[in-house]
């Protein structure tokens, strides 16, 4: 069992349909989709049928609707709901390049405690994955923290996705490195390996459109019309982790992450396509 403990978002995604005309209408497309880094890694190892378990906060408006949303794809969904914050929200703007720009209100993702991580969620539980945003919130990391050590102490592997250079480079690079200390595997892509210089054998380096890297070993990017990039690392984080912890080796476990990626960067939105019919 995996256990994914962090943000849950809701993406609002903003796609202007020709020249954007400043302080003024612009016609586009605008969707909101379930989303938060990770919530989708959990969405995403679920579609890939590994056993995962998710927790995190939303809006108490909010629980049924995404505990349903990751249910779908198999995750067992500890939700609870905060009564005062709304469920965090993300504003991204994308442009034609497929480039993207975040406007971040966390909202209800900063309210998590170890109330909320219970005793029970670590039933069967060999593997923890965290993101980044649960470190940068000076709330939560003292949560993130524990949970990495109660995973050594089970005897669990732990894996963290840096996530935002901004943030990484607001938060300076020792603070982020003592926090990164207790991971098996760690999950830069180009941009944070440059700030965050990691060494070891367990940097998992994801490079986009040029592939991704681990040790001596590398993969190519799939070739695909890409659609939408949000999502692409928690999609490529899952696909990874799906395969490393069944017993996987590092060339297995990359081609599993850039199959994922590449599905993902296709449709519109950070989570997969949910199969219909039977």
């Amino acid at each position: 069992m995996i256990l994914v403990v962090g943000d849950l978002v809701d993406d609002i995604g903003v796609r202007p349909l020709g020249t954007v005309n400043a302080a003024s209408d612009t016609v586009s497309e605008i969707r909101m989709t379930a989303g938060g880094s990770a919530a989708n890694v959990a969405a995403w190892l679920g579609h890939l049928g590994a056993d995962v378990r998710f927790v995190g906060r939303c809006g108490a408006d909010a629980v049924d609707r995404h505990r349903s949303a990751l249910a779908a794809y198999g995750v067992d969904a500890r939700i609870t709901g905060d009564p005062h914050l709304p469920t965090a929200t993300i504003v991204l703007t994308l442009d034609e390049a497929a480039d993207r720009t975040m406007y971040v209100d966390r909202a209800a993702n900063t309210t998590l405690t170890d109330e909320h991580v219970p005793a029970e969620v670590w039933d069967g539980v060999t593997w923890l994955h965290l993101t980044g945003y649960s470190f940068f919130d000076d709330g939560v990391r003292p949560v993130a923290l524990r949970l990495v050590e109660e995973a050594r102490r089970r005897g669990a592997g732990v894996s963290i996705d840096p996530s935002s250079l901004g943030f990484l480079e607001k938060a300076g690079r020792d603070a982020v490195l003592a926090w990164l200390g207790g991971a098996d595997l760690v999950f830069p892509n180009d941009d944070e390996q440059r700030f965050l210089q990691l060494a070891g054998d367990g940097i998992v380096l994801t490079r986009g459109a040029d592939g991704a890297a681990l040790g001596g070993h590398e993969v190519a990017a799939l070739e695909t019309d890409v659609v939408d990039t949000v999502g692409a690392g928690d999609a490529f984080a899952a696909g990874f982790l799906s395969r490393w912890t069944s017993g996987g080796d590092a060339a297995a476990s990359l081609s599993a992450g850039a199959r994922a990626a590449a599905e993902c960067v296709a449709v519109r939105g950070a989570r997969p396509v949910a199969r219909t019919g039977g």
